[in-house]
């Protein structure tokens, strides 16, 4: 049933990129390629659950966008990039009476935090209205997002060991879950869907300068999710906020525009 559900969101959005890409209306042949980088805000949802903050980290790489026409007031463009990104958890833990947890052997809060590097390309239907050469639009992102886990690492000031929670250590915790701990991620490669709002300044001798805040919801899980397993789901979940430059490669010719 799920597969089903993923395969049906995938199609749709592939429609939606597909409609943004017929001509129908003004045609356009503009093709931009830049850089863009911004902040990642991620978790995993975990079930069972895990109580978490957010990791923080880096994402970066390069963008392309091909503008095939404007349909009324709509330009329609498909969007692309392929990005290095730093995403994760980082564990929040806590007694029940929500107070730190101190580590029984160190006497210290316990902390925690698993870094994952990922290599993502996300393919947008890219939809924006107002300027288009001179001025300000606002835009919409929305589409599929693939990645491919590279390295992690973990960073923590307490050792689990296998009777972590029969011998006591874990007494008093709100979530006494530590399975995630000292498990490597056994799923690398990922999928889901993103969605993001933003706004556009261009200007036809500097280019295009985008900034936009996105959500990422994954459909895949970074572990096993059968019965015998662990965790039941385990996807990533992250915000990000981004800055693109874009600089044009190719511009309809024989178009008045503003």
């Amino acid at each position: 049933m799920l597969n089903k559900k993923i395969k049906l969101t995938f199609l749709a959005l592939f429609l939606l990129a597909s409609g943004a890409h017929a001509q129908i209306g003004e045609h356009r042949n503009d093709l931009a390629i830049g850089v863009n980088g911004g902040y990642v805000l991620s978790n995993i949802g975990f079930t069972p659950k895990v109580n978490q903050g957010m990791h923080t980290g880096f994402t970066g790489g390069i963008s392309a966008r091909y503008v095939s026409e404007k349909y009324f007031s709509t330009i329609c463009s498909i969007y692309a990039e392929l990005n290095y990104a730093n995403i994760g958890w980082k564990e929040d833990i806590k007694n029940m009476d929500g107070s730190a947890f101190i580590d029984k052997t160190t006497g210290n809060p316990q902390e925690y935090t698993r870094s994952l590097t990922y290599i993502q390309l996300p393919v947008f239907a890219h939809l924006a209205w107002g300027r288009e050469v001179k001025g300000c639009n606002f835009f919409l992102n929305l589409g599929p997002q693939f990645g491919f886990l590279m390295s992690e690492s973990t960073k923590t000031n307490f050792t689990v060991t296998p009777d972590y929670e029969k011998n006591g250590y874990a007494e008093g915790r709100a979530f006494k879950h530590v399975a995630q701990d000292t498990m490597k991620v056994e799923n690398k490669f990922d999928y889901g869907i993103a969605a993001g709002i933003g706004m556009e300044y261009s200007n036809s001798k500097l280019g295009h300068f985008l900034i936009e805040a996105r959500y990422y919801y994954g459909l895949g899980n970074i572990y096993g999710d059968s019965k015998r397993d662990y965790f039941s789901k385990s996807n990533i979940g992250n915000i990000v906020l981004k800055a693109t430059y874009l600089f044009d490669i190719t511009r309809t010719k024989g178009t008045s525009r503003k």
